[in-house]
């Protein structure tokens, strides 16, 4: 039994990855997990898999660009699993491209998937966290916004990418204020390079822009300025995810955790 057993978390882009990943590792913990993804196929396979491991899991169709299907996909999960007491805002693409040729339509593709995605389901959330409970204070809650290494720092390639995980953190802070005396604790976790197949689509894109072959994309870009030459993985993620959703006070709210292998230190 732990502190979350019972709760109710929705992961966003959550039927693949490492959003898949932490929908397990929440349930693992005895969170009832409600899989929110545009790929709403997936995502009811995802829960039935945890339903199989003994967890309890919903797929929910959500475009975490869509302000309807955010609020009509947050309603389906209270009345289905109840109030939501975790959100892990998760939810990303990539497209690389140097500044001088990066499309505006693609710009504002990147900053509405990750950036309005992460207000417009904060904003669905809150309400409930906010609510009174049984002994009449605010329910809490913990959101939790998957960053990047690139909420810190900038590589080539990636000016919008870099750009919205750098304002999850601004948008994590602000709730950290607004949210504390009301219970509600935000981080932003920093993964560096996860082998998902949105980073296996990078390699040969980067290799072709900066022109060098995929090896040394993989060992001096993705790695180089790790300690070990290892991915991060999604294990790796998850459970730093379970452990900010666990920790049991506001000592630890409105940080920003980096779980890189020391590709970058704060």
């Amino acid at each position: 039994m732990t502190s979350i057993n019972g709760k109710v978390a929705i992961v966003t882009g959550a039927a693949s990855g490492i959003g898949k990943e932490i929908a397990f590792e929440l349930s693992r913990a005895g969170a009832a997990v409600a899989i929110a993804d545009i790929n709403l196929e997936g995502a009811r396979a995802v829960a039935a898999e945890i339903g199989q491991a003994g967890g309890r899991a919903i797929g929910v169709a959500m475009d975490v660009t869509d302000e309807d299907a955010v609020n009509a996909g947050t309603a389906q999960v209270v009345k289905e699993l109840g109030p939501v007491d975790i959100l892990v805002s998760n939810a990303g693409i990539q497209i690389v491209n140097p500044i001088e040729n990066y499309s505006y339509a693609d710009w504002k593709k990147m900053l509405a998937i990750h950036l309005d995605g992460a207000f417009l389901t904060t904003r669905a959330a809150l309400p409930h966290m906010y609510a009174a409970g049984d002994d009449g204070k605010p329910r809490g809650g913990t959101v939790i916004y998957m960053g990047s290494v690139h909420s810190h720092q900038a590589s080539k390639l990636k000016s919008a990418y870099v750009t919205a995980k750098h304002g999850l953190l601004g948008l994590s802070r602000t709730l950290a204020k607004e949210g504390g005396e009301r219970g509600v604790r935000s981080h932003v976790v920093c993964p560096g390079f996860v082998r998902t197949p949105l980073v296996d689509r990078q390699i040969p894109e980067q290799a072709k822009e900066l022109g060098i072959s995929e090896e040394e994309v993989i060992r001096n870009v993705m790695l180089g300025q790790t300690v070990d030459g290892i991915f991060t993985t999604v294990e790796d993620v998850a459970q730093t995810v379970r452990f900010l959703c666990e920790f049991p006070s506001a000592a630890l709210t409105g940080q920003s955790f980096v779980v890189s292998h020391g590709w970058h230190m704060q």
